[in-house]
């Protein structure tokens, strides 16, 4: 994506102590970035707040980071929102969690609008509650013609879940005579995950000291580079990806290869 100068600045002015932009490069920004969003919850219990309180707070730090994201020229963040495994939660939980995300949806539909952002979502969406899911529907019919940065957010998604579900899909195929056994390959099965279309992350940054994937993307981030980092999601901000960032930069990544240098 092309990175507006103006707005670019604007952004990143007024740094903190330690902070500097001298050290980025902006040819080599990742073009997926994917944030597993973890520590909403144990950032409000540590100040004595609702675990709800934690969650609109994890929501005004997405904010910032979308925008990040656009100024920074990525091509598409994508954000693990809800897992499968997450309607195990009290129903208290869970049901705050669905009005949230509704509306929120339609809170930032003005945002997503003015930085061009073009949202997609990443699991089954047809089960969750209708008025939410309306909303999602709505939420996309009003940003399908954006050609800026892809936003895609993980909602009602497991990696376990998304591999079967395209195994499946094979199977049946193959069984109606629709697909040969011998032309299945790896190609076959991404092109029948939730991220067709999408470049596998490059960046995968994980918020709260949590070192585990939690059942995320498990086929596209067989080459990621992770970067884990003790803040909670809520207190993650622009300058903080700018850290993950120019962790990743300064990598060389070898997708299982030997490079310069590299032991074999």
């Amino acid at each position: 994506m092309r990175i507006d100068s103006i707005k670019f600045a604007e952004h990143f002015a007024d740094a903190p102590d330690g902070e500097s932009l001298a050290a980025l490069d902006l040819t080599r920004i990742p073009s997926h970035v994917s944030c597993i969003m973890d520590g909403n919850g144990r950032w409000a219990i540590a100040r004595g707040l609702s675990r709800a309180e934690g969650h609109k707070a994890g929501i005004v730090a997405l904010r910032e980071i979308i925008t990040t994201c656009v100024r920074l020229g990525v091509d598409v963040l994508s954000a693990y929102a809800f897992s499968t495994e997450n309607w195990t939660r009290p129903q208290h939980e869970v049901n705050l969690l669905m009005h949230l995300f509704a509306k929120t949806f339609i809170d930032e539909l003005p945002l997503l609008r003015r930085e061009d952002v073009r949202v997609v979502f990443l699991g089954d969406i047809s089960a969750l509650p209708r008025k939410t899911r309306e909303v999602f529907e709505f939420g996309l019919r009003e940003c399908e013609n954006h050609r800026g940065m892809i936003l895609a957010l993980a909602v009602n998604y497991g990696g376990r879940a998304e591999i079967t579900r395209a195994a499946r899909l094979i199977a049946q195929q193959v069984a109606a005579g629709q697909l040969a056994l011998s032309d299945v390959d790896e190609r076959t099965l991404s092109d029948r995950l939730y991220t067709v279309d999408l470049p596998d992350p490059e960046l995968v940054i994980r918020t709260s000291g949590e070192f585990r994937v939690s059942n995320y993307l498990l086929w596209q981030i067989a080459y990621a580079e992770f970067y884990v980092t003790d803040t909670c999601w809520p207190d993650f901000d622009r300058w903080g990806l700018l850290e993950a960032i120019l962790s990743y930069q300064g990598r060389e990544r070898r997708f299982g290869g030997v490079g310069a240098g590299a032991r074999s």
